[in-house]
């Protein structure tokens, strides 16, 4: 029982420690995102007022978004994973709690395999991006290394879904549902 239980705290540690950092990446990347964005609209908007006296852009601005979007995403859906779960109580609704918690640990192994999918993928394309030179469109920035830090967050996505899936299926244990919150 004592090693049950401390194999439930290593599990949920682990998690945490992960979560803060994918809640990290996520917040730099969103920030940044904003500082992007801020910074593209004002000086849109002073080449407009100054009727192209100063005419200064942020080169790239569209692909940094999208980049930086790519990177909050990914981070986000890891760093949340135990908490996004729409429960659906239509066929559960009379199962005892630890019996629902096994079933939603069997979910997680979907998310799981979901994140490690998107990690081959990615590189898979990241390798290929690295061996042809692929660059972005404005920025001429290498493509390979934005692929690897998405295929590490959507690894991030994988490993938070199979610790929460040991955690559910094994010990029965999972987030309590929010109904409505």
């Amino acid at each position: 029982m004592k090693s049950s239980l401390r194999s439930q705290q290593v599990l949920y540690r682990a998690s945490h420690w992960l979560a803060l950092i994918c809640r990290l990446v996520a917040g730099i990347a969103l920030i940044g995102l904003l500082a992007v964005t801020i910074a593209d609209v004002s000086t849109r908007y002073l080449s407009r007022i100054t009727e192209g006296a100063i005419a200064l852009r942020v080169s790239g601005s569209v692909e940094l978004v999208s980049y930086l979007m790519l990177f909050a995403l990914l981070a986000a859906m890891a760093a949340n994973v135990e908490k996004s779960q729409v429960v659906v109580e239509a066929f559960s609704h009379g199962l005892p709690q630890a019996i629902k918690n096994r079933l939603q640990g069997l979910f997680f192994l979907g998310f799981m395999a979901l994140g490690l999918i998107l990690f081959v993928g990615l590189l898979d394309s990241a390798a290929a991006a690295s061996r042809h030179g692929e660059i972005t469109q404005d920025l001429r920035l290498p493509m390979g290394p934005i692929y690897q830090l998405a295929a590490v967050l959507s690894l991030l996505l994988g490993i938070r879904s199979f610790i929460h899936a040991l955690l559910g299926v094994i010990y029965a244990v999972g987030e309590e549902a929010a109904h409505g919150e």
